[in-house]
């Protein structure tokens, strides 16, 4: 429940960011209101909303940090996929908390989003080929039930 609540909090906040990838369209529009302007404030306040966007992303980008270290522990101990895809999604995680610095999160992000790419297409790969471990899977349910 925690690992959705946090990927669903980075969602969130990583969708009320791109507001803010947008209004500089607004801002720059040449709208009759914005007359009142100068053209060099209308640029600073695009560029502000560009950079809000990106603090956004950064923030989201730690949220679904957090959220693929904690679904990676679960894949690791619950023994339904490989071990593999639990570490890498673990890996994974700790490559996006790096945004709690932004600075070194900009500067490893396309390693991080590489081999963020690479885990979540694994994944992926996986549950549409092989799926979970329907064994398992059941082993557990009925240990469950006769408690």
């Amino acid at each position: 429940m925690l690992a959705a609540f946090l990927g669903f909090a980075a969602c969130t906040i990583k969708t009320l960011s791109r507001v803010f990838y947008i209004a500089p369209l607004f801002v720059l529009g040449g709208s009759h209101y914005l007359t009142v302007f100068s053209t060099e404030q209308l640029q600073a306040l695009a560029l502000l909303f560009l950079r809000v966007n990106d603090q956004g992303a950064g923030m989201a980008f730690a949220f679904f940090g957090f959220a693929a270290v904690l679904k990676g522990y679960l894949i690791f101990r619950s023994n339904f996929l490989p071990r593999f895809l639990g570490a890498w999604s673990a890996l994974a995680g700790l490559g996006w908390l790096t945004f709690l610095s932004p600075t070194l999160g900009n500067r490893v992000f396309p390693y991080t989003a590489a081999f963020g790419f690479l885990g979540a297409a694994a994944m992926i790969l996986w549950l549409l080929m092989v799926g979970v471990n329907e064994q398992r899977w059941k082993e557990q349910a009925s240990a469950q039930i006769s408690f």
